[in-house]
C-alpha cells in the first residue's frame, strides 16, 4: 500500500480522537529508543516534556476508569487533543510540512472524537466502563505504538 506524505499524521490524529496523550506518549518513547521523526519535533527532545508525557499519558490510561472521569469531548480534553495532535502530526509530516501535518492531525482528532465517544458508550453500555475502557486502551496504545515505530527511523551515528 502506497501512503501518502501525511498518512501518519493522520493516523496519529485517530489515536488522538480516542487518548489524547497517547500519541506524545509514543512519540517520548521513540526518542527516548532514540528514533527520529521526519517532521522537527523539539519538545520533546527536552527531558521535562518527555517524562512528562510519559506521566500524563500513564495518567490518562488509569483516570479513564474512573466513573467521574469526564466525556473525552469536553472543553479541556479536546484542548488536550488538539493540542497533541498537532505536535505529534508535525512531528510525524514531512520535514518542512509540519504545520500541514498538524493541521491534518487535528481535524482527523477532533471529528473522530465525537465517533469514538458514541463508540465508547455503546461499549460501556455492554460491557461496563473499566472493561470498555481496557479494551479501548489496548487497541488505542498499540496503534500508536505502531504508528510511531512505522513512522521514525532509527538516528543515525
Amino acid at each position: 500500500m502506497k501512503k501518502n506524505n501525511f498518512f501518519y499524521s493522520a493516523l496519529i490524529g485517530l489515536v488522538a480522537s480516542c487518548r489524547s496523550m497517547t500519541p506524545m506518549a509514543a512519540l517520548a518513547i521513540a526518542r527516548m529508543k532514540k528514533r527520529d521523526t521526519t517532521g522537527r519535533l523539539l519538545l520533546l527532545d527536552r527531558p521535562l516534556f518527555k517524562y512528562g508525557a510519559l506521566a500524563m499519558g500513564a495518567g490518562e490510561l488509569f483516570g479513564d476508569k474512573m466513573k467521574s472521569a469526564p466525556d473525552r469531548t469536553v472543553f479541556l480534553g479536546m484542548s488536550a487533543r488538539v493540542a497533541s495532535a498537532g505536535i505529534a502530526g508535525a512531528a510525524l509530516a514531512p520535514r518542512g510540512k509540519e504545520k500541514a501535518g498538524a493541521a491534518i492531525a487535528i481535524s482527523t482528532a477532533v471529528p473522530l472524537a465525537y465517533v469514538t465517544l458514541a463508540a465508547r458508550k455503546k461499549a460501556v453500555a455492554k460491557m461496563g466502563q473499566t472493561r470498555s475502557g481496557l479494551i479501548e486502551d489496548s487497541l488505542i496504545v498499540a496503534v500508536g505504538a505502531a504508528v510511531v515505530f512505522f513512522a521514525t527511523r532509527p538516528r543515525r551515528r
